[in-house]
């Protein structure tokens, strides 16, 4: 290839049935993403968690002491969220007026 910039998209092609079609189409529609786009994105992101629940963890001794004590430890309040959760939700404001 002279001159010419090497593409470096690969093509994924699949035959699924009318349906799955529709639902995916509709979806995307909501999100304003194409059909390609968001299959793209979905697929990229299950396959990031399936490498997530299999990707072996190693750590030193030291750092899996470290480790079980910061998981040990008493837990401790987030001041933002007890305030968080302590208001009501935008729902439970107009309930009271009935």
């Amino acid at each position: 290839m002279t001159g010419a910039a090497k593409r470096k998209d690969h093509p994924l092609s699949m035959r699924l049935p009318e349906g799955d079609i529709a639902i995916i189409d509709r979806a995307a529609d909501l999100r304003g993403r194409s059909r390609t786009d968001f299959v793209r994105e979905a697929a990229v992101r299950a396959a990031e968690e399936v490498l997530m629940e299999s990707t072996l963890l190693r750590m030193t001794p030291e750092g899996f002491e470290a480790f079980v004590q910061a998981v040990s430890a008493p837990a401790t309040s987030v001041p933002e969220m007890v305030a968080s959760l302590r208001r009501k939700a935008p729902w439970e404001k107009g309930a009271a007026k009935r």
